[in-house]
């Protein structure tokens, strides 16, 4: 069983966030959830950026990573877009991370001015044409060749956020098979 800390994208810890985490917790993992906009959820993207740059993105970030420093460090960190911000930067620089899963989104490793950390590893989930994703593509190549615990899965399709069950970009198909990789990492995770 792994224990794992799941930070919601922009659009808040919507309804198929806390789907995706119930599906983990079925398969026996322990999974926290911390909502950093506090029960605010939004419609499109543009509505929770526009709420997060009000609200201060670093300030939520801090948040993010202070309610995961509070829960001890043998954790796998696992984020949506916006959440991968959190998720990888605890994963690349906090002592004891058991893994890391960053979906729809990935950060340039020198972001947090580290290599990735030796022995842990990390799956990172994308679409292919994905207008956010493909901007971080590069980076995540990067990271993917960087050590060898590292799984890159690119899904044909342009949708941001598909495997939130509860927006309009969901499907169902590619979201199914992250969830069958993302169990099998998380069964993997020492």
């Amino acid at each position: 069983m792994a224990e794992v800390v799941l930070s919601h994208h922009v659009q808040g810890l919507t309804d198929g966030l806390r789907a995706f985490a119930d599906e983990l917790r079925r398969a026996g993992h322990a999974v926290h959830t911390p909502d950093l906009f506090e029960g605010r959820t939004f419609a499109s993207i543009e509505e929770g950026f526009a709420f997060a740059r009000g609200a201060g993105f670093e300030q939520l970030r801090e948040r993010g990573i202070a309610e995961a420093e509070a829960l001890g460090p043998a954790l796998v960190y696992a984020g949506f877009s916006f959440g991968v911000t959190i998720a990888q930067r605890l994963a690349q620089t906090r002592s004891g991370a058991r893994g890391a899963l960053l979906i729809d989104s990935c950060l340039p490793l020198t972001e947090f001015g580290k290599a990735w950390p030796a022995g842990v590893p990390v799956q990172i989930h994308g679409k292919e044409a994905d207008e956010y994703f493909e901007e971080d593509l590069p980076s995540a190549r990067e990271l993917a060749s960087s050590t060898p615990h590292a799984e890159l899965f690119v899904y044909p399709g342009d949708q941001h956020l598909f495997a939130d069950s509860s927006l309009p970009a969901y499907d169902a198909e590619a979201a199914g098979t992250l969830l069958d990789r993302v169990r099998a990492f998380l069964a993997s995770v020492r």
